[in-house]
């Protein structure tokens, strides 16, 4: 994954040295310590209504792909990487690209599924130096999920580049809260490189009761957050998140040509059980699933696309979990025929989908066992009162009204620090 032909590195460099005669990087490049403008208007020069549909029409680049925004900010420094798999542009990750113009990529941080991103989910992260370009890899899904000081002291500087899909419960935003509040503690800037949120055009489910913070929640919002990185990254500076109320000095590159309305298919899945947009669309739905014993697919090659159990029996469609090395080596039923539906071809909506968690809760014949014995539903739903709302048979829409106070207050808190025109 990390070989590149001459060819193309040489293309690459071209493509910046252009870049570096027609722009200038101190103008472009946001910086996060004061409120960013979402974009300016008189510099397209074009009717404020028509701006969206303007902007989709020309060419998306992410914050990687603009190498002479941030290149001077790495210039004789000692580079960290918080990346995964998803770092890529142009079927070129960013550590080769920038070690072929001769960046100092001094460590690099894995999260959750590994630098390569072949881990199941859950499983321990062990710390090694890859083989193919003798760096050190400092896993964030080990021993410590926070980088320590130790393992900052020998960095100038740490650049984020994970692709995320834009769920409160998906841990990549995990780690970059951890991240943010070691480098605010380590005195040391962050450089987040943007990329679009394929979930960035809605906002849904309860906002998290920080009383069930964990790794799977650390943030008050709801399970849809309508951001990207860069944008949470501001809420979490500018609403004094980070622990003491520290303070962490970073930059944002942002997208170009991106707005909450623009579809983004992801070039690269962003981790091993996020196949296709079905599955990341139907995620922030069906990842309440973990918490219960009804399978979402692990162990079959649709993850996140089929639902069922063997505790469901009055449907038509089954489907059995299998070890699947690289996706899912021990999934939950493994070899058991489980029933229930598959949503492969499903149209799926703006919103979080309480139906498929409700109707299994009905259909099953385990309800005793449904929510397992633990609180990780809970976590995962950012409240104890949903579990109890689908155990008393709570319509919907009753469900959705007790969300909606905090979902007001959450939405007049997010304009603040919208970087793209917004889909509302």
């Amino acid at each position: 994954m990390l070989t590149v032909s001459n060819i193309q590195i040489s293309m690459r460099i071209k493509g910046f040295l252009l870049g570096i005669i027609i722009c200038s990087p101190l103008y472009l490049i946001f910086s996060c310590s004061s409120t960013a403008p979402s974009n300016d208007k008189q510099a397209i020069n074009i009717p404020v209504d028509s701006r969206n549909e303007v902007i989709e029409k020309q060419v998306l680049k992410v914050g990687a792909d603009q190498l002479e925004k941030y290149l001077p900010l790495l210039k004789n420094k000692k580079v960290g990487l918080v990346v995964n798999h998803t770092a890529m542009v142009n079927q070129i990750h960013l550590v080769d690209t920038l070690m072929s113009l001769g960046i100092n990529v001094k460590k690099i941080y894995a999260p959750e599924h590994g630098f390569r991103g072949t881990a199941d989910a859950g499983e321990h992260v062990a710390s090694y130096t890859d083989k193919k370009t003798g760096i050190a890899v400092v896993s964030l899904y080990g021993s410590n999920k926070k980088p320590s000081p130790e393992q900052l002291a020998d960095v100038d500087i740490v650049i984020y580049d994970i692709q995320d899909i834009g769920a409160r419960f998906f841990t990549y935003i995990s780690t970059m809260y951890l991240l943010m509040e070691s480098c605010a503690e380590n005195n040391k800037p962050l450089l987040i490189l943007d990329r679009p949120n394929p979930n960035g055009d809605y906002i849904d489910g309860p906002v998290l009761n920080m009383q069930l913070k964990s790794f799977i929640g650390m943030l008050p919002v709801p399970i849809v957050h309508g951001l990207t990185v860069g944008e949470l990254a501001q809420m979490i500076n500018g609403e004094y998140w980070l622990k003491d109320s520290l303070q962490c000095t970073f930059t944002v590159i942002p997208v170009a040509n991106y707005t909450h309305n623009t579809e983004y298919d992801l070039p690269v899945k962003p981790s091993p059980n996020m196949p296709n947009m079905q599955a990341i669309r139907l995620y922030p739905s069906l990842a309440l699933f973990e918490g219960t014993n009804v399978s979402v697919g692990r162990g079959t090659y649709f993850p996140f696309q089929v639902i069922g159990s063997p505790f469901t029996t009055d449907t038509s469609y089954s489907f059995t979990p299998i070890s699947i090395d690289g996706m899912s080596k021990d999934p939950m039923h493994l070899n058991k025929k489980c029933f229930g539906f598959d949503l492969k071809n499903l149209q799926t909506k703006k919103e979080v989908d309480l139906s498929y968690v409700i109707q299994m809760y009905q259909l099953s014949s385990d309800k005793l066992g449904y929510f397992g014995k633990n609180n990780f539903f809970d976590k995962l739903a950012g409240t104890t009162e949903l579990k109890k709302q689908i155990i008393a048979h709570t319509s919907i829409a009753d469900i959705k009204k007790t969300w909606q106070k905090d979902l007001l207050m959450y939405k007049k808190m997010r304009k603040k620090y919208l970087l793209y025109p917004d889909f509302e």
